[in-house]
Formats: structure tokens, sequence, C-alpha cells
């Protein structure tokens, strides 16, 4: 792998087993929702469905444990063993929706949070591929200020704007800006989205805050939204069945329809 470290080689591995099982798992699922006639299908014994979150959580057991167990210069097999940790965790985060919810939603809108959480993976993953480090205070300046106290200073401030970034509803923006502190800066200088806890906090009814966030989002995020779902749906299939609701809020209102509350 040239100069790399084995570090690297290792994140590497995990980097192509996450995007290959991930493209293969979806060509599989859309397969079997096409009904393919040869195509093998869901895995159901005793017609139990078994979802391939199941397969994630073990080829991630098996792939931690073989990399945790084999010597530091057995370097093939813990590369291996980073590549099966990386298609186990596509396969995890492929389903991270029905692991929320608690049910299958992979066909739904809430569906889609699988296909975000695999991408955030993937970009944060590749980002440290090529270099990037988290908090990474050496691209400012010290202040004069020795390397240690500047650094956690400076990477205290970072995780700030992060984090009010993320509490203002951009979840890409925050989270990328762990590596680019300077974007994390920009999302928490700006509005929040109208939907998220900052505005609900912080942005009263009625207010010009919460007035120009709505508009800037229906005039400039919505159609950057749909682009993201349109090509996300051109890998991953369209989330377009119905959302189904759970059995217990369906217990509920029909006891309220009883009792008439």
């Amino acid at each position: 792998m040239g100069h790399w470290d084995p570090g690297h080689e290792r994140l590497l591995y995990f980097f192509l087993g996450l995007v290959v099982a991930f493209v293969l798992i979806r060509i599989s699922v859309r397969l079997i929702r096409a009904k393919v006639r040869w195509w093998p299908g869901n895995v159901t014994p005793g017609g139990m469905h078994i979802h391939h979150v199941v397969f994630g959580v073990v080829a991630m057991m098996l792939g931690g444990v073989i990399g945790l167990a084999v010597p530091d210069d057995a370097g093939d097999w813990r590369r291996w063993s980073a590549a099966l940790f990386g298609v186990g965790t596509a396969l995890v985060l492929d389903e991270f929706a029905l692991i929320l919810h608690l049910r299958d939603v992979y066909w739904t809108q809430s569906g889609r949070l699988s296909v975000d959480a695999v991408f955030l993976a993937v970009g944060v993953t590749g980002l440290l591929l090529l270099g990037a480090k988290p908090l990474d205070y050496g691209l400012l300046p010290d202040f004069g200020l020795p390397p240690h106290v500047a650094g956690g200073l400076i990477a205290l401030v970072d995780l700030g704007f992060a984090v009010v970034t993320l509490l203002k509803g951009k979840i890409w923006t925050g989270l990328l800006g762990l590596f680019l502190p300077p974007l994390a800066e920009v999302g928490a200088m700006r509005l929040a989205r109208p939907n998220s806890p900052w505005a609900r906090w912080r942005y009263r009814p009625g207010s010009w805050e919460l007035t120009t966030a709505i508009r800037r989002e229906a005039r400039y995020r919505q159609p950057l939204i749909l682009a993201k779902i349109r090509f996300q749906e051109f890998i991953s299939g369209r989330h377009d069945l119905p959302e189904i609701e759970p059995a217990e809020n369906r217990e509920k209102d029909s006891e309220k329809a009883v009792t008439g509350q």
C-alpha cells in the first residue's frame, strides 16, 4: 500500500468493505423488491424473515474480534478483518432506520435515514483517508500558548461550534465541521433550520428569525434536499411505501375512539 501506515491500510480496507457491501446489498434488495425470479430473495428459514442487519452484527463481531485477537505483525489478517468489519457496518447501517423505529420502515420515507447514515459513514471515512483529523487545531494559530493548552482550548471551541450547528438542524455541516472547523463556525453563525431544536428554543412564532428561516428552507434548502434524495434513490431505490403506524399507537387510538376522548 505504498507509504501508508498500517492504520491507514486497515481504514482503506474498512472503507472498501463498507462501500462494496452497501452497493451489493442495495442491488440485492432492489432485485427482491422487483420480484426477479432468478434472484434467491430474502432469507426466511421456517417462514421467519432474517433481516440483513443480523448478518451485519455477526460480521462486525467477527471482524472486531479477529482484529483484536491476531498479532500486530499479522498484517493480512488485520486488513481483512477491517474489511469484514466494513461489510458488517454497511449491513447494519443499511437498516439503521429499522433499528431506530423497531419496525420495518425500509422502503418508507423514514427508511431514507438508513441511506443518510451510510453516506455519512462513507463521507467521514473518506475524509480520514484523505488525512483529515477531527478538531485539528494545527490549522489554526496557537496564540502564543503552550501547544497542549492551545490545542485543548481550540478543540473545545470547535466542538462547541459543531454542537450548535447540530442543534440548528444541520447534521452534515455539524459532523463534517469536526474535520473542517470553518464549516462548523459558518453553520453555527447562520440561522437554524425551522424545525430544529435551536429554532424551537430560540425563535418565537412570527419572529423575523423564524420567518426568514422558513423562507430560506423553501427557497434554498428544499431544492438541495430533493436533489440529494434523487441521487440517493438512484443508488438505493425509491422509498415510496406508506408509513405504517406502530401497533401501540393504533391501540391507543382505538381506546380513545371507544371512550370518546
